[in-house]
């Protein structure tokens, strides 16, 4: 290396094409949203629409589903406190 020389500290990077591949960046980033917009709304109408032909809305359902569930846990419950035995089929005669 010469005297009139300067060396330069880390690479060298040319404007124009960070330029061109943040913008490529910033529009693909456009096209996804644009994207999942497109996609997110088709499946919410498509799920709001499914719901509206059910003969059970789900809150309703869920609703029933509950109430079943709590018989169960409560005649489950009654059956341990109470202790009951199942019944022992008697041997079958040959």
């Amino acid at each position: 290396m010469s005297n009139g020389e300067t060396r330069s500290s880390g690479p060298q990077y040319r404007a124009g094409p960070l330029i061109v591949s943040a913008a490529m960046i910033g529009t693909g980033t456009v096209i996804v949203l644009a994207g999942l917009a497109v996609g997110g709304g088709h499946l919410m109408t498509a799920t709001r629409q499914w719901i509206n032909e059910m003969e059970v809305p789900p809150s309703e359902l869920a609703r029933i589903k509950w109430a079943q569930a709590k018989a169960a846990m409560n005649a489950g419950a009654q059956a341990w406190q109470n202790g009951t035995q199942a019944a022992v089929p008697a041997p079958a005669d040959d």
